[in-house]
């Protein structure tokens, strides 16, 4: 066969494998893209992300390597979920004042925490920070979206989901497993000092992968409750948890 055509050949079959791809996970990029608006302000359209998402699944196509030994779906996930990421950076979708309320939560539950040698109630938090309780709850649902390790945090991450061979360097660096360890058994501590309902809202949500409105329904509580639940659950883990969060 001569080259030319031997050639040409090969691209329509490599289109072809990878227009089978996005194809065959379309459907990936919906499933992530709605999980992640549910912890996201109502500013953030779910077609942004599912279209920034659809050119990370484009370029995981491209990309993906079969003798790897890694599954497409676990490859491209990390692509679709680093594009989403880069597109929620550039907004800056967390208003500076939510990012400053949240704050000023976790700066009050730690204090109160100290104090009271207990989980401090939502009543005493909004008390502490001279709130309302419905301002307080206001505030809470405003910072929709607050996350456990911010955006920024992830930066290194998937910096390095997007090279094979930093991914296989962090895995079999004994301090990097031996921080991360320490990290998940402080954070399984933190949960697990949670008040019962907000974790069981994590549980749910994490756990579960149920949404808000699920959430709602088997709470017997709103949609926007289980947001301000969510909300406070972060920021006492965020507020516990200061030496891994960089507060």
């Amino acid at each position: 066969m001569p080259a030319p055509r031997a050639l040409s050949l090969y691209r329509q079959t490599q289109a072809s494998s990878e227009d089978d791809y996005v194809a065959r996970h379309a459907s990936l990029v919906k499933r992530i893209a709605y999980h992640m608006v549910s912890r996201l302000p109502a500013s953030v359209e779910v077609d942004d992300l599912i279209q920034v998402g659809m050119m990370g699944l484009m370029e995981a196509a491209k990309n993906f390597d079969v003798s790897a030994g890694v599954l497409f779906e676990t490859f491209a996930s990390q692509r679709i979920r680093g594009a989403m990421l880069d597109e929620l950076r550039s907004a800056d979708w967390m208003p500076r004042q939510a990012r400053k309320h949240m704050r000023d939560i976790e700066a009050a539950l730690v204090k109160l925490g100290h104090t009271l040698g207990r989980a401090p109630l939502e009543s005493e938090v909004a008390s502490y920070l001279q709130l309302s309780l419905e301002e307080y709850q206001d505030m809470l649902t405003e910072a929709r979206g607050h996350q456990l390790v911010h955006l920024d945090d992830f930066e290194d991450d998937e910096e390095n989901h997007h090279s094979e061979h930093n991914v296989a360097d962090l895995a079999h660096n004994p301090l990097n497993q031996l921080s991360e360890t320490h990290f998940k058994q402080k954070l399984i501590e933190a949960i697990d000092a949670l008040p019962e309902r907000e974790k069981l809202v994590m549980a749910l949500y994490y756990d579960e992968e149920l949404n808000l409105k699920e959430i709602g329904a088997v709470l017997s509580v709103t949609e926007s409750r289980v947001c301000q639940l969510h909300s406070q659950a972060i920021a006492r883990l965020r507020a516990r948890l200061g030496d891994w969060t960089g507060q």
